[in-house]
């Protein structure tokens, strides 16, 4: 080989090797500080976009869960109202069986309507006033007595990891509830499946309750009648009461789902872009000795050129 001062070729290849080593010296570096082994787009591409993926559907997940949470709230809120509901047309079970007896005058008849009328009234103001975060929990009566008609409050609990597949809606549709309309029995579920951008619905269609509108116990057959309805009337809230306790447990069994899924892609996360600290540390020591020996080599390889001055001054 032929000694020249042009080109350092051993310097050039100690060089570039030793600065291969800090690149990847840095990078190790980076791993063991920050606990990700993908702290760029250039250390793992297809890495670095399926933990951004996971990321969202784990955030996704976590707030789907509270999502759940919430909608069981709104949902205790109408199972307390209803439970007082029963109370009261209990207690009008009892005002009823009582009028429906002939031994009543009209005077105590007259008094046993007026308690009646205004657990009617009461239940009319537990179905305006009971609310949720401000907003009304249960829907709307309106018309009359023989043309009754009902909007229901729907609510949409969306729960999802973020995409249109994992998607779904649980309408909660909680009936209107006044003493023209007291709970539903003949309510349906409906569901539908995603299709395109349209994530799956699970629906529910009420049913005008039992009127206890034009009741009343001013005599002992009016009271009978008033009987017959208000029974129906327990009925109807007892089903609609089902409906809210039903979904309250589908909320919650929906929520532990999440739950678990968004554990299963935090673990999935964690499995790509955690750093392996065991493989990491073993690179650090790796690279600090070639960084050691790869200056100790560049340094050599600059006294070599070192040698042509020897022989101009022979």
């Amino acid at each position: 080989m032929s000694l020249g001062v042009l080109n350092n070729l051993n310097a050039l290849f100690a060089e570039n090797n030793l600065n291969n080593t800090q690149a990847n010296l840095t990078t190790t570096l980076q791993q063991l500080s920050s606990g990700s082994q993908i702290n760029s787009g250039a250390d793992d591409p297809a890495g670095l976009s399926l933990v951004d993926g996971l990321a969202a559907n784990s955030a996704a997940l976590t707030q789907s869960a509270t999502n759940a949470t919430e909608g069981v709230g709104l949902l205790q809120v109408a199972d307390g109202a209803l439970s007082q509901v029963t109370s009261l047309l209990n207690r009008a079970v009892t005002l009823a069986t009582e009028a429906s007896n002939g031994t009543l005058n009209t005077t105590q008849d007259a008094a046993a309507n007026q308690e009646y009328q205004s657990i009617l009234s009461e239940i009319d103001n537990i179905g305006t006033t009971t609310t949720y975060n401000g907003e009304a929990v249960f829907g709307t009566v309106t018309g009359t007595a023989a043309d009754l008609a009902m909007t229901d409050n729907t609510v949409d609990i969306y729960t999802g990891d973020s995409t249109v597949a994992g998607g779904s809606i649980d309408a909660l549709s909680i009936a209107g509830l006044s003493e023209d309309s007291l709970g539903d029995t003949d309510g349906t579920m409906a569901y539908t499946a995603a299709t395109g951008t349209a994530v799956a619905t699970i629906s529910y269609t009420d049913a005008v309750g039992a009127d206890l509108g034009t009741t009343d116990l001013l005599s002992s057959g009016d009271a009978q009648t008033a009987l017959t309805t208000i029974n129906t009337a327990i009925s109807d809230v007892a089903a609609q009461d089902g409906y809210v306790g039903a979904q309250i447990n589908t909320l919650n069994s929906i929520s532990d789902v999440e739950d678990t899924q968004q554990e299963n892609i935090e673990s999935a996360q964690n499995a790509v872009q955690a750093t392996n600290y065991a493989s990491a540390t073993s690179n650090l020591s790796k690279y600090e000795i070639l960084s050691q020996t790869g200056i100790a080599a560049l340094a050599q390889a600059n006294s070599v050129e070192q040698e042509v001055t020897q022989l101009l001054q022979q």
